[in-house]
């Protein structure tokens, strides 16, 4: 079988491999039919994840058919839709038993501890595996997992009705947490420094937009909050300046949320927390996210919406990088077909 497999800065092979085998009884072998192309895979493509361990087949955002099963596997049957849960978790360090899987002592995501989606078909867990109705579109299921992490994000910001919650960064997951943002009732400002992106969330339920490039955002936050602030700040950018602002944006008692990643440092005085008596939540991945986020994507809350906007057969896996690194204004989420 097809399996797309990176080994160093845009050194990306596509290679005949082993179709994986049943081992276990609580196997579940996934005939992928989609794989979303996310940020991070980009940065795995140019050697620049610290996690990851080389070569590695790239992709967790993952949806497709069960074609096998184990023995002891009772809730699914072949031919059953499935989206992929990413991490695996050993349920008894720290994190765990604080509810917390998605930082476990053990972890490991597919596409970067193990071998992820990119390829014909996929070996899991059963507990990784989450039926999603067959009437969902494969473009629509293939974003329950950056869904969750949008779930994550605004469920550890405690979004919800009547807050005010200002996004940095309209990319993909800038546009999901807006989405999951709305579902859960906050009045919502995006920001970001390309035109065309914002038009785009304002499009998709944004009920401020801000263009930093030519408006100051602390002007626009202060008149849109009548001098409140806003109550929740979610940063998907992850630069140091954008991280460095929420602290001037955010209210008092507010709560920030760190969602973009960045190995540089902030520099942030400890007063705005201590006076504000602020909150600042990571947010990584997604924990327990999945079955309400399918829940919402079956009753049509969470849509696609154009969000997919470009596609590509796995053989043109390369084509499709190309198009995210050299024109990523055409590229809002690029998806990989296994046709």
């Amino acid at each position: 079988m097809l399996a797309a497999r990176v080994y160093g800065n845009e050194d990306l092979r596509l290679e005949n491999v082993e179709k994986p085998r049943i081992t276990s009884p609580e196997d579940v072998i996934i005939k992928v039919k989609m794989v979303g192309i996310c940020g991070s895979d980009n940065h795995i493509f140019h050697g620049e994840n610290p996690f990851v361990v080389l070569p590695r087949v790239m992709g967790h955002e993952v949806v497709g058919e069960v074609a096998e099963l184990g023995e002891n596997v009772k809730d699914l049957l072949v031919g059953d839709h499935i989206v992929v849960e990413q991490i695996s978790y050993c349920g008894k360090c720290y994190a765990c038993r604080q509810g917390m899987p998605n930082v476990c002592s053990h972890l490991e995501a597919l596409g970067v501890h193990k071998d992820g989606g990119m390829q014909e078909y996929l070996k899991i867990t059963a507990m990784q595996a989450h039926k999603i109705d067959k009437s969902v579109p494969w473009e629509t299921a293939v974003l329950a997992e950056p869904y969750t992490v949008a779930g994550n994000s605004t469920t550890r910001g405690q979004v919800g009705i009547g807050k005010t919650l200002v996004i940095q960064g309209a990319g993909t997951i800038g546009l999901l947490t807006l989405r999951m943002a709305k579902a859960k009732g906050a009045n919502v400002m995006v920001t970001d420094i390309d035109q065309d992106k914002l038009n785009f969330a304002k499009e998709n339920g944004a009920d401020e937009i801000v263009n930093t490039k030519n408006e100051s955002l602390k002007e626009k936050v202060t008149k849109w909050t009548n001098g409140e602030m806003a109550n929740v700040v979610i940063d998907a950018v992850g630069l140091p300046q954008t991280f460095e602002q929420c602290f001037e944006l955010v209210s008092v008692a507010g709560a920030i949320v760190p969602l973009g990643m960045s190995e540089k440092y902030s520099h942030i005085a400890q007063k705005p927390i201590m006076q504000k008596e602020l909150t600042i939540y990571g947010s990584r991945m997604q924990s327990y996210q999945f079955e309400p986020v399918i829940k919402a994507i079956e009753n049509g809350l969470l849509i696609d919406g154009g969000v997919v906007n470009q596609k590509f057969d796995i053989k043109d896996v390369q084509k499709a990088f190309d198009l995210m690194n050299n024109h990523p204004e055409q590229a809002r989420k690029i998806v990989l077909t296994f046709d």
